[in-house]
């Protein structure tokens, strides 16, 4: 005997929109490919370092992938419920994460900068949480008191936050990642309607702050020089940019072959994190890159749609903010490779090796697809809208038979008498 749940009881799904469809869609291609570029990057240097496993980095991807993935399933169901929830824990994780990998003792060091927590291949970089952790709370604090963004004393408490978390940040030293939070927070005002010359004034004090903190410290110097000319020094300051240049112009339209870069091996620094995105271009070549900017746009044109039809102003600000730090993510990752700006050590979302940077933007996906998922406020007011009409209209229908009927016998009665 078949037992089956009554229909009122079965619980039902929850109907996949346009939007969540696309950033679904986005998100694991480019996991995927990650997933492949990873390998091929990394494969040749890790056998031969010494390692004797060609697959290393591909497994730890994968295990970073996996966990961010359910992060992914809890949050496109739970997301907006869960990030007003967790904001004030993850706010306090984060800033104390940045204060722990300063420390002697607590944080590890790796190319002369402090910015990971952990041991072994299990570490965790603080400022990726902070990414996020800044979103979340600015669109609470926004959402609360929308007034608040008419002055710049009403977002006092949001400034100092991005600012505390940025000067962390920095001393690690990480100058892109910083860069990469303001600017975030500069998306997230435009979207809630700052004034112009409010957004003109923080602007001009952030390239301000950039301009310093590069003059400042010798290194960034160098890499500044190395910007503006890289083969003046091509086997100091530019290497890294020099390789990259040449790897790209390697693959041209098409691409040598998957597996067949040259300057992946021992030739382009960090060629499986922050660099991967010059291995496409000599393996895959214009072709594979433009690929990789398709999936993006997918995710661009989905999350600034699902913040447009946000049935709220948290929502939307969510959107908005978690779309905003992957594609300035990787609109910084492309032009620093691509040598229209200076190195940054920034990676490129889902594709770049790093376990932090990959489990956090897959939960914050999570939480942006749970947005794009709910019903818009606007299809709802015209289902409204649509019902009061009918309404209205069988009542007007039925007055006028009303009348029809009184009229008629009104002159029947006038046709006896």
């Amino acid at each position: 005997m078949k037992l089956s749940l009554p229909s009122w009881s079965r619980p039902k799904p929850t109907p996949m929109t346009f939007e969540h469809s696309m950033l679904r869609t986005a998100t694991l291609c480019l996991i995927a490919f990650g997933a492949v570029m990873v390998y091929s990057a990394s494969s040749g240097t890790s056998l031969l370092n010494g390692g004797g496993d060609s697959s290393m980095y591909l497994k730890r991807y994968l295990m970073s992938a996996a966990v961010g993935l359910i992060a992914l399933g809890y949050f496109s169901r739970n997301g907006v419920a869960a990030a007003k929830r967790y904001t004030p824990v993850l706010l306090v994780v984060s800033i104390a994460g940045l204060l722990l990998v300063l420390v002697p003792g607590f944080g590890v060091q790796a190319n002369g900068a402090r910015r990971w927590l952990g041991a072994g291949p299990l570490q965790i970089q603080p400022s990726e949480i902070a990414k996020l952790a800044l979103v979340l709370y600015s669109a609470g604090l926004i959402a609360a008191k929308p007034k608040r963004i008419r002055s710049l004393k009403g977002v006092r408490p949001l400034l100092l936050v991005a600012a505390t978390m940025a000067l962390l940040i920095i001393v690690e030293p990480d100058l892109g990642t910083a860069i990469v939070i303001s600017l975030t927070l500069g998306a997230l005002l435009v979207v809630s309607g700052v004034k112009l010359r409010h957004l003109g004034t923080l602007f001009g004090s952030l390239i301000l702050c950039v301009l310093l903190l590069a003059l400042l410290e010798p290194y960034r110097r160098a890499r500044l020089t190395a910007f503006l000319d890289p083969w003046a020094d091509a086997h100091g300051s530019g290497f890294q940019s020099v390789q990259a240049m040449i790897a790209i112009g390697s693959g041209g339209p098409f691409g040598v072959g998957l597996g067949q870069s040259v300057q992946k091996l021992f030739y382009l620094p960090e060629a499986h994190t922050d660099m991967i995105l010059a291995v496409i271009g000599e393996e895959l070549g214009f072709v594979g890159i433009a690929g990789v900017l398709f999936l993006y746009g997918m995710i661009a044109y989905a999350g600034l749609r699902a913040a447009r039809m946000a049935r709220d102003l948290y929502s939307k600000l969510l959107a908005a903010g978690i779309t905003s730090v992957i594609l300035i993510q990787a609109t910084v990752n492309f032009f620093a490779v691509l040598g229209v700006l200076p190195l940054t050590g920034v990676p490129l979302p889902f594709i770049s090796y790093g376990n932090s940077n990959l489990v956090v933007l897959l939960a914050g996906m999570g939480i942006l697809i749970n947005v794009a998922q709910r019903p818009a406020a606007k299809a709802k007011l015209r289902l409204v809208n649509e019902d009061r009409k009918k309404d209205a209209d069988s009542r007007d229908r039925g007055r006028r038979d009303r009348r029809t009927r009184g009229a008629g016998a009104g002159g029947r009665r006038r046709a006896a008498g």
